[in-house]
This record gives structure tokens, sequence and C-alpha cells, in this order.
């Protein structure tokens, strides 16, 4: 695993927590029932680990607006922290050079763990991730692949948001 330190997270037990997540390639939506949804825009913010993120919900409601450093661990845990912002504290941030990403976030219901897919925009459409975040390692190491999904790509780094808006779509393995 990285040093925390070198990534620039010099109190990890204090200032920011553990991500787990697993990701799988997926040919499109499950049928599965959506409980939300929201319209995704990300800014990665060029030679940082910054990115900016106003997430709206489909169907109306207020952008949740924040701004987030994340840091990878292992290609399954990353370091996260993360401000919620005003729209004021947002547009001094949007215009920070870096690249845009923009997907369709649909949540469903999975026990307790929180299952999604997203379907990208742009130049990434008709790419379709899901994604699981977990609250320990063994809930991580027991929850099977979804009946839906082609197959995981938690360790192939293509398949991360910085590197995705980076290189583009990967090309089939």
């Amino acid at each position: 695993m990285t040093d925390p330190a070198a990534l620039g997270f010099l109190k990890p037990e204090k200032y920011a927590a553990v991500e787990r997540e697993r990701r799988w390639l997926c040919t499109g939506l499950p049928d599965l029932p959506v409980v939300r949804a929201e319209a995704i825009e990300d800014l990665y913010v060029d030679n940082s680990l910054l990115r900016l993120r106003r997430a709206t919900p489909v169907g109306g409601g207020a952008p949740i607006l924040r701004l987030s450093k994340k840091a990878d661990l292992a290609p399954d845990r990353r370091l996260i922290t993360t401000l919620y912002l005003t729209e004021a504290e947002y547009g001094l941030f949007e215009n920070l050079p870096g690249r845009r990403m923009c997907k369709t976030r649909h949540h469903y219901a999975a026990g307790e763990v929180t299952l999604s897919v997203d379907r990208f925009g742009g130049p990434l459409a008709g790419l379709f991730l899901a994604e699981a975040e977990f609250a320990d390692d063994a809930a991580m190491a027991a929850f099977p692949d979804p009946a839906f999904a082609l197959r995981e790509v938690t360790a192939d780094p293509r398949y991360a948001g910085g590197e995705l808006v980076v290189n583009g779509r990967p090309e089939p393995a």
C-alpha cells in the first residue's frame, strides 16, 4: 500500500476517510428499481489529486457541490477528504484548469452496500461502470459480482475517474 504522507495526507486518521470500493464494467443499466439518480459534472484539476463535483438530483432539487481530494492506497482503497461548498465557493474553483467529465449516476438498493451504475456522457458515451462502496474489508470481500456486470475492473487503473478523463475510454481487453 502507498504511504498516505507521500500522497499529501499528513494526518489521514484524523482528516481523511478510507473509501473501500469495487468497480465492474457493464453493458448498460440493470433492470432493477432505481432508488435515486443524479447528474454529475466533475472537474479533475490539473496537476493535483483534486476533483470538483456538482451532483444535481435527476427530477429536480438543489445540487450538492463539493471539492474532494482522493488518493489511491490500493486499487480498492483510497483516502478521501471532502469539503461541501456553497454556490459562491464553487464559483471560486470552477474555472481552474482541468479536465471535465459528465455522467448520470443511478443508485440501487443492495442491502447495506451502496451500489450505483454510472452512465457516461460526452467522449465516454456508451461506457457503463458499476461501483459498490463498503464499510469494511469483510463486507467488500463477501460481496458477489453483480449479475448484470461483465467483469470486475477494480484493479484496472484505466477505469478510475482520473484516468478516464485523461485517457478516454479503454480498449476492451
